[in-house]
C-alpha cells in the first residue's frame, strides 16, 4: 500500500496543491504568531524591564504585610541599617539589603534609589521635572547602556537620557531638599538648595516606551539621596555555579514574615511590561484565536478538497476494493497520502512562519514602533506545535471523507451515487452539534462582554463562531435559493440554472460559502473592532489628558504669559485656570479653583476631562461633599458677605471646589492664574509635538523660571502608538486567514466543476452555449459569494461590537463605532473574489466538448 500511496500521490499532486497550500498558510500563521509574541515578550522586557531582566532575585516592598519593620534592622551601624525617619518603605528595603549581602550564594547586591525633582538644564530654559535613577556598581547589574559618553564613576556625575536634550559636559542643577525653615505662620517648611550635577553620558534607551515620557537621570547613589531618594527595589545575582531558584528560596526564608516581596527578574519586569502593553496574555489570546480560526479554515478546505477528490476516485477505489484490498487498506492508504501531505507542507508552513516573523522584526525595528522587536525569538513549541497541527489537522480533515469513500460497497461504487441529502442523519448530527455549540457560547460571549474579561470572551466567541459554521449548511443554501429568486430574472436561464444548483447540492453550496464566509467575517470583525476600539480610547485617552499640555506654578503665573502661549505657532487655544482663596462658611481656608466655561471648552479633548461650572454653581469632588457634609443638588454658602451656591458633585474629579472664574474672582479679587491649559493643532506628529512641548517650555521657563510644563501629549501620543502598533499586528495576521478563505473559495469551486462534467455537458448537449455555461457558473459564484459577504458581515459587526465591549466594558464609555464604507467594500471584495475564482474554472469547464463530459 504505501508504493500504492505514492503513485497517488504523484498522480494528484496537482488537485492536493491547494489543501497543502491551505495548511502551509495555517501552520505558517500558527507559527508567526508564536514566534512574534515570543519576540514581542523578549524585546519589551529588555526595554521596558532592562533593569530586573538581568537580576536573580528581586526585592521589593509590600505595603499590606503587617510585619514591624523594625524587626528586620541589623541595628549595628552597617552599611544598610535602617536610618532614623525613614519611611516603612525604605526601612523594609535597606534592612532587606543587609540580610541579603550575608546570603551565601549571593555574588552582587544593588538597592536601587530613585527619585523626582526638578532640574535647570544648561541650554534650556525653565524648570523640569525630571526621574533621579542610582547606577549599579560596575557588573551584571549594572543595565543602563551609553549612546554617547559613559555612565558616572564618582560623586557629581551624572548620565541622562535623549528627552533631557542635555549633551555630554553641560551642567545640571537640581533643586534638593535643604535645610527646614521657619514660615510666616510660625510652622516650618522644607526648603531647597541646588545640587550641580555634570553631564558625562547619554543613557540609550531606544524600544523602551517611557522614553519619551520625561526626562532621567543616572547618577551613584549619594547623589540620588541627596536628591531625597528612598530606595525601591534591591536586586542580586547568583554566584556561577550557584542555582538561582535556590537563591531566591533562600533569600524568601531570610526575609519571612517582612513586609516585602520576594520574585525572580524575570517575573518583575513582566510586571513592568504588562503596563505598557497592557495584558500581555489578552494580546496573545487574540492572535492565537485568529490562528486557531485560520487552522480551521486549512481543516474545512482540506475536508472539502479530499471529499471532492475521493467522490472523484470512487470508480477508482472501488476498483481496488474488487481486486482485493480491504476496505481499512484503502483507508489507511488515503490517511497516509493525508499525512504525508500535512507532512511537507508543515515543514514548509514551519520555515516560512519563521522567516514571516523574522521580516515583521525587522521592519518593526527599523522604525519608531512603541513596541520593540530587536530579536527573533523561536520557541521550540512553536515548531512543535505548527508540526503538530499541520499533520494532525490533515489527517482528520481527511479520516471523514476516507470513511465514506470506504463504506460504500465494491459493485455500489461503480454505479453513480446522488448527493446526501440535507436531511440526512449527518446533517441533523451537525445542526444539533451546531445549536449546541452556538447557543451556550454565545451567551457567554454576551456575559464575559459585558463584564469586560477579554480572553474567555474570545474563546466563547470563537466557540459561537465554530457553531455558526456547523449551522451553516442549513442556514446559507435557502438564502442563497432566495436570493436566486430576485436575480433570476436578471440573470436569464443561467442565473436560474445557478439557483437551482444551489439548492441541488446543499453540501457543495454550504462548503463553498463557508470558506468566504470565515474571511468576510474576520475582515469585518476586525475592521468593526478595530475602528471601535480606536474612537473608545481615542475618547478614554482625552478624558484622562483633557489638555495637551499642562503649565503650573506654586507662586502663581506672571500676567501676560496666557496671551504669549496662545500666539506660538502650533497652539490651537488655551486657557487659564484661577486659583484663589475661600473665607466663610464651610468652605473657610479651602483654595478654589476658577475656569471660564467659554475659554476651557476648545482646550479639553474631552468634556469629561475637567469640571466645567456655571455661574452661581460649586462642583466638588465626592471627596469634598463628604467633608462639608452636602448632597448634590443642595447649596451651600461661602465669602463675605455671604454668597449660595449650588452643588454639583463630579464623581470623576479629585480637585475639591471648582467655580467659574467670576465667582471666584468674587470671592477672592486677588485670585491669580495657577496654571494653563494648552492644546496643540491637530495635525502634528510626535516629532513636531515634542519639539512645540520644548518651545513652551523655554518659552515659559523665561517668564518664570519655577513654572512647571507638563507635555501629558506625549504620553498619550506614546499610549496611542502601542494600541496603533497592536491594531496593525493583528490585522497584519488576520490577512493570512482571509488568504486561506479565497483559496478555500477558489479549491472548492474548482472541484465542483470537475465534479459536475456530465452534468456540465449533458446541458451543452441540451443547447447551453459555452458563454452560458461560463455565465452559469458565474452568477453561481455571484450568489454564493454575496450571501455568504452579507452573512459574514452582519456576523462580523456583532463580534466586532462584542469585542470592543469586552476590552473596554469596565473601564469607561464604549464607543461603537460602524465604518460603513469599509463594510461596504469588503462586502463588494469578497463577491469580487468569489467570482474571480470561478473564472478559470468555468473557462476549464466550457472548453470540454459535451461527448467527453458525457463519457467522463
Amino acid at each position: 500500500m504505501l508504493q500504492l500511496t505514492w503513485a497517488q500521490l504523484r498522480a494528484h499532486t496537482g488537485r492536493l496543491v491547494a489543501s497543502g497550500l491551505a495548511v502551509v498558510i495555517a501552520v505558517a500563521f500558527v507559527v508567526a504568531t508564536l514566534t512574534l509574541n515570543a519576540s514581542t515578550r523578549a524585546s519589551m522586557l529588555q526595554a521596558v524591564g532592562a533593569q530586573y531582566v538581568g537580576s536573580d532575585v528581586v526585592v521589593r516592598f509590600d505595603p499590606t504585610a503587617a510585619a514591624p519593620v523594625e524587626e528586620l534592622s541589623t541595628g549595628d551601624g552597617t552599611d544598610g541599617a535602617t536610618a532614623p525617619g525613614e519611611d516603612p518603605q525604605a526601612q523594609a528595603l535597606r534592612s532587606a539589603a543587609a540580610r541579603l549581602q550575608a546570603l551565601p550564594g549571593t555574588a552582587a547586591l544593588s538597592l536601587d534609589t530613585s527619585a523626582h525633582s526638578t532640574a535647570r538644564i544648561e541650554g534650556r530654559q525653565g524648570s523640569h521635572f525630571v526621574a533621579v535613577e542610582s547606577v549599579a556598581a560596575p557588573g551584571p547589574l549594572r543595565w543602563q547602556r551609553t549612546s554617547s559618553g559613559r555612565l558616572p564613576e564618582r560623586a557629581g556625575e551624572v548620565a541622562v537620557s535623549e528627552r533631557t536634550g542635555a549633551a555630554v559636559g553641560t551642567t545640571i542643577v537640581l533643586d534638593v531638599p535643604g535645610p527646614v525653615e521657619e514660615a510666616p505662620d510660625g510652622g516650618t517648611t522644607q526648603g531647597t538648595r541646588p545640587h550641580e550635577l555634570r553631564v558625562v553620558g547619554v543613557v540609550d534607551l531606544r524600544g523602551d516606551p517611557s522614553a519619551g515620557l520625561g526626562g532621567r537621570l543616572f547618577a551613584l547613589e549619594p547623589d540620588v539621596r541627596t536628591a531625597g531618594g528612598t530606595p525601591d527595589a534591591v536586586r542580586l545575582t547568583a554566584a556561577a555555579g550557584t542555582d538561582p531558584d535556590r537563591v531566591r528560596v533562600e533569600a524568601a526564608r531570610a526575609l519571612a514574615g517582612a513586609p516585602v516581596t520576594v520574585l525572580s527578574g524575570e517575573e518583575t519586569a513582566e510586571e513592568i511590561a504588562a503596563a505598557y502593553t497592557g495584558e500581555a496574555a489578552g494580546l496573545a489570546a487574540v492572535l492565537l484565536s485568529f490562528a486557531a480560526v485560520a487552522v480551521v479554515v486549512a481543516g474545512l478546505v482540506i475536508a472539502n478538497t479530499f471529499a471532492v477528490l475521493l467522490a472523484q476516485r470512487t470508480r477508482e477505489l472501488a476498483l481496488l476494493r474488487c481486486v482485493g484490498a480491504h476496505s481499512r487498506q484503502v483507508r489507511r492508504g488515503v490517511l497516509a497520502e493525508a499525512a504525508a501531505m500535512g507532512l511537507v507542507a508543515s515543514v514548509l508552513g514551519i520555515a516560512g512562519g519563521i522567516g514571516l516573523a523574522a521580516v515583521v522584526s525587522a521592519v518593526v525595528a527599523g522604525t519608531d514602533s512603541p513596541i520593540p522587536l530587536g530579536t527573533v525569538v523561536v520557541p521550540p513549541s512553536a515548531v512543535g506545535i505548527g508540526l503538530l497541527l499541520g499533520v494532525g489537522v490533515t489527517v482528520v480533515s481527511a479520516l471523514l471523507p476516507a470513511r465514506a469513500a470506504t463504506r460504500v460497497s465494491p459493485l455500489a461504487a461503480l454505479r453513480p451515487l446522488d448527493p446526501a441529502p440535507l436531511r440526512s442523519g449527518g446533517g441533523l448530527l451537525r445542526l444539533v452539534a451546531g445549536l449546541l455549540l452556538f447557543l451556550p457560547s454565545t451567551a457567554a460571549l454576551l456575559l464575559f462582554a459585558a463584564v469586560g474579561q477579554l480572553v474567555p470572551a474570545v474563546g466563547a466567541g470563537l466557540g459561537s463562531f465554530l457553531g455558526v459554521l456547523l449551522l451553516a449548511q442549513r442556514a446559507v443554501p435557502p438564502v442563497v435559493a432566495l436570493a436566486g429568486r430576485l436575480v433570476g430574472p436578471v440573470g436569464g436561464v443561467p442565473g436560474r440554472l445557478a439557483a437551482g444548483n444551489a439548492l441541488r447540492n446543499p453540501r457543495r453550496t454550504a462548503a463553498t460559502a463557508t470558506a468566504l464566509l470565515i474571511g468576510v467575517t474576520l475582515t469585518t470583525t476586525m475592521v468593526v473592532g478595530a475602528s471601535s476600539t480606536r474612537a473608545t480610547a481615542d475618547g478614554q485617552l482625552d478624558a484622562m489628558y483633557p489638555a495637551d499640555v499642562v503649565v503650573e506654578s506654586p507662586e502663581g503665573l506672571p500676567g501676560g504669559l496666557l496671551e504669549r502661549v496662545r500666539a506660538v505657532d502650533g497652539v490651537d487655544a488655551a486657557a487659564a485656570v484661577l486659583r484663589g482663596d475661600v473665607t466663610g462658611g464651610p468652605f473657610e481656608g479651602w483654595t478654589a479653583y476658577g475656569v471660564e466655561a467659554a475659554e476651557v471648552a476648545p482646550v479639553l479633548r474631552s468634556p469629561a476631562g475637567a469640571p466645567q461650572p456655571e455661574p452661581g454653581v460649586a462642583v466638588l469632588s465626592r471627596q469634598a461633599a463628604k467633608l462639608v457634609d452636602v448632597r448634590d443638588g443642595g447649596t451651600v454658602s461661602a465669602g463675605s458677605p455671604a454668597r449660595e451656591f449650588r452643588v454639583r458633585i463630579d464623581p470623576e474629579t479629585e480637585t475639591f471646589l471648582v467655580l467659574t472664574a467670576a465667582d471666584l474672582r468674587g470671592l477672592d479679587p486677588d485670585a491669580t492664574p495657577a496654571a494653563l491649559w494648552v492644546r496643540l493643532d491637530d495635525g502634528l506628529d510626535a516629532q513636531a509635538q515634542t519639539e512645540l512641548v520644548i518651545e513652551l517650555e523655554s518659552l515659559v521657563g523665561t517668564a518664570d523660571p519655577g513654572a512647571i510644563v507638563h507635555g501629558v501629549v506625549t504620553e498619550r501620543a506614546a499610549l496611542d502608538g502601542v494600541l496603533t502598533t497592536m491594531l496593525l499586528v493583528v490585522t497584519g495576521l488576520l490577512a493570512v486567514a482571509v488568504v486561506i478563505a479565497l483559496i478555500g473559495v477558489g479549491n472548492t469551486l474548482a472541484l465542483s466543476v470537475v465534479e459536475r462534467r456530465q452534468e456540465s455537458g449533458l446541458l451543452r448537449a441540451l443547447g447551453l452555449t459555452r458563454r452560458q455555461l461560463r455565465a452559469t457558473l458565474a452568477w453561481e459564484a455571484v450568489l454564493v459569494s454575496g450571501v455568504a459577504a452579507v452573512l459574514g458581515v452582519a456576523l462580523g459587526t456583532a463580534y466586532g461590537l462584542l469585542g470592543t465591549t469586552s476590552v473596554f466594558g469596565l473601564s469607561g464609555e464604549v464607543v461603537l463605532d460602524v465604518p460603513w464604507l469599509q463594510v461596504g467594500g469588503v462586502v463588494v471584495a469578497a463577491t469580487a473574489a468569489g467570482v474571480l475564482s470561478s473564472v478559470l474554472p468555468a473557462r476549464r469547464a466550457a472548453r470540454v466538448s459535451p461527448v467527453v463530459a458525457l463519457a467522463a
